[in-house]
């Protein structure tokens, strides 16, 4: 059985089958994410608890990861996580791996929040992809661009933040949103049915760059609710 559903509609998603097919896959005709649906071994759960974080983010490495005092089945799905980052280090990329009780979160007096909470959409100045996996803990949500709406095209909010930067509507204002990172966050229309990535799927998602095909995918991290299990995430 697939670990995420979609509701009808969801064009913009493939499903591929390997690695090397999501490495290969190139995003056209409007899809803007892929997954490779895996059920893993291994008790990332007991990984998680061995690891002992209590708030914020912990960045883990392999070493750290070796020296776990887990089960067997803890030990298999170390061996996934440190097959994950070597795979995508021989890609040319810089995985890193968190253990996450909660984000930052950001000051939204403007009515605009920048933090990893809102549907945001991950930008560069080059062409680039993001590269992600939930192995434990609250996936990641996504929404369709198409049930999205870019927060500084509200009018209350532009207006807000026009007044934050004490200036016209103009290319100087455009500028600062972006600098800022306004324009990246999103709100869901009304009736949108934002979609999980679910847990142990690797993904990589289209970009904000020059150049792309394709619009970047909208996504977000979980809400932090209290009792929570914390995230074990990794991300490139």
């Amino acid at each position: 059985m697939p670990s995420f559903a979609l509701p009808p509609g969801y064009t913009r998603i493939r499903r591929v089958g390997s690695f090397d097919e999501l490495v290969a896959t190139p995003f056209v005709g409007g899809v803007n994410a892929l997954c490779w649906e895996r059920t893993l071994p291994g008790d990332f759960g007991e990984v998680v608890a061995r690891i002992g974080a209590t708030e914020g983010i912990t960045t883990l490495d392999e070493a750290r990861l070796a020296a776990l005092p887990v089960s067997a089945a803890g030990s298999a799905a170390i061996g996934v996580l440190i097959e994950d980052l070597r795979l995508l280090r021989n890609q040319g990329l810089a995985p890193v791996l968190d253990c996450i009780e909660a984000y930052p979160r950001d000051d939204d007096a403007n009515g605009v929040s920048t933090d990893v909470y809102s549907f945001h959409a991950d930008s560069a100045p080059v062409q680039a992809d993001t590269w992600l996996c939930t192995y434990h803990g609250a996936p990641s949500e996504g929404l369709r661009n198409e049930e999205a709406r870019r927060r500084v095209d509200i009018p209350e909010t532009r207006a807000a933040l026009l007044r934050s930067f004490g200036g016209e509507d103009n290319e100087a204002f455009r500028e600062y949103l972006s600098e800022c990172c306004y324009d990246l966050h999103y709100t869901p229309v009304a009736g949108a049915q934002p979609f999980s990535f679910g847990v142990g799927n690797l993904w990589r998602i289209a970009v904000e760059h020059p150049g792309s095909a394709v619009p970047p995918c909208i996504h977000r991290a979980p809400e932090t609710r209290p009792g929570q299990e914390p995230r074990l995430l990794l991300i490139s």
